[in-house]
């Protein structure tokens, strides 16, 4: 407890899943919470994404931790509503200490047009690249920079879309950010070195999150069938982890993220950490 008494912790995609799930770890660890999400849907995205009321339940739970918490419905597409929301934020809290650039979504589908990899690409690298760029003036010696990357990012990229895959074009710009995820983060990681200020990256697996629950994912997993139900992906879910599960939970992740965030990992820069249950070991790296 208290890994992060004094710092203040800004997490995009905060409304749900991973990023709710860091959300309240980190203030559980003592942090005040910078909250962002988008709320709102996406068009090339068909599974729903989160809403306000997600967001404010995300805030009950950091206050009920006896933390800080400010909100905000930000796209991380716009640069320019990032730094006013964060501006906005610090100024609230009094600084900004680590920077977890969770949002993402996964379009899949191969009958989705190509605006599917606009969405995701943009969301899923340009969106994290917003967001740590604009948080960088805010960010002293100490700071700690997270992105959430995939396994999806070890995948060759012909095998995402191309041939008809079920993926289709958003399961190849998700693919495309997370790969580049891991190059930039290792090259900020070198920038920033000098200044004391950390850059990883957490690469999950399946994670039990609506992002994996929605009926055009367990048409990539089930393709074999017309209207997949939950229950029929699950029995392939297991086939990408070496370990026997069909998926990690959000506070797996968390774990990792809060370790990241805090000074146990001081001199921890760079790296690429697999929370996957051995699914990178499988696919061959």
């Amino acid at each position: 407890m208290n890994r992060l008494k004094g710092k203040v912790a800004l997490v995009t995609g905060a409304a749900r899943g991973q990023g709710r799930s860091h959300a309240v770890h980190l203030a559980d660890e003592g942090a005040d919470i910078i909250a962002l999400d988008i709320c709102a849907d996406i068009e090339s995205n068909e599974y729903p994404l989160a809403t306000p009321a997600d967001l404010d339940e995300t805030a009950d739970l950091v206050e009920k931790a006896g933390q800080r918490v400010v909100t905000a419905a930000v796209d991380v597409r716009d640069r320019a509503a990032l730094m006013s929301a964060l501006e906005d934020a610090v100024a609230q809290l009094g600084g900004l200490h680590v920077v977890v650039a969770n949002a993402g979504i996964c379009p899949q589908g191969n009958h989705i047009p190509f605006r599917g990899f606009i969405d995701a690409f943009d969301v899923d690298f340009v969106g994290v690249v917003n967001t740590i760029h604009v948080s960088l003036d805010h960010l002293g010696s100490g700071g700690s920079i997270i992105a959430t990357g995939s396994i999806a990012g070890l995948i060759d990229q012909k095998d995402l879309a191309t041939g008809g895959g079920p993926q289709g074009p958003g399961g190849a710009g998700y693919g495309m950010a997370k790969k580049m995820i891991r190059d930039y983060t290792k090259a900020l990681a070198l920038t920033l070195a000098p200044h004391s200020i950390r850059v990883n990256a957490v690469h999950p697996t399946n994670v039990n999150t609506d992002m994996l629950h929605n009926q055009p994912m367990y048409k990539v997993f089930r393709p074999d069938l017309p209207e997949p139900s939950r229950e029929d992906a699950e029995l392939v879910f297991p086939v990408l982890q070496a370990m026997p599960t069909p998926w990690v939970e959000p506070e797996d992740i968390s774990h990792a993220v809060v370790y990241l965030a805090s000074d146990e990992a001081r001199f921890v820069t760079g790296q690429q950490l697999f929370v996957d249950a051995g699914a990178a070991l499988k696919i061959g790296v």
